[in-house]
């Protein structure tokens, strides 16, 4: 959904709502586990957070609490919500004027000693179609590190008409999101 005004807490709230009992719009749920579906592309960003227990330790707390979703001109709603399959958000973003509201789902989480995050798909209210993956890892030397993978295509009209401008947001998104997440592991007193 785009829009020229703001949407209130209360339409956020129906689409999260409508979305939720609603199919991925898109046909390889999962897929950023494995290959690229045929017509997709793929994004994938990698940062070093640190190392260490309490880089890990920030750095899985940073993903529960959707903090590399804290960029300002992005708003994850709700950001209480848990990390959980079925769990479904909308993601309010902010450009060029416009107000862009999209729903997604997560369909897999990753919750062990060495990594931890999860892949949300989208839904038919989005303006892309694919799936994003949000992943915190620890290697065998205690570096960890933060990886963000998505498969998409554009989904609605505008923005298969103004490719070029989504593909410069969903670039920004990523170089944002790993900020964000560097932001969210630094050790400040």
């Amino acid at each position: 959904m785009f829009t020229l005004v703001r949407p209130d807490p209360a339409r956020i709230a129906r689409l999260r709502a409508q979305q939720s009992t609603l199919a991925h719009s898109y046909p390889v749920v999962g897929s950023t586990r494995g290959e690229t579906p045929t017509g997709f592309r793929r994004d994938h960003h990698t940062v070093v957070l640190g190392s260490g227990d309490a880089v890990w330790a920030r750095a899985t707390a940073a993903v529960r609490a959707w903090r590399m979703f804290d960029l300002g001109w992005v708003e994850l709603h709700d950001s209480d919500a848990p990390i959980a399959v079925g769990t479904t958000v909308a993601i309010l973003i902010r450009s060029m004027g416009l107000w862009s509201l999209n729903a997604a789902r997560i369909v897999y989480v990753h919750d062990e000693p060495e990594r931890f995050g999860f892949a949300y798909g989208t839904l038919p209210e989005h303006a892309e179609s694919g799936e994003e993956r949000f992943v915190v890892r620890r290697n065998d030397a205690g570096l960890v590190t933060y990886e963000l993978t998505a498969d998409s295509r554009p989904q609605q009209l505008l923005a298969q008409f103004a490719h070029p401008w989504v593909r410069h947001l969903q670039k920004r998104f990523a170089v944002d999101s790993l900020r964000a997440m560097q932001r969210a592991t630094a050790n400040t007193p």
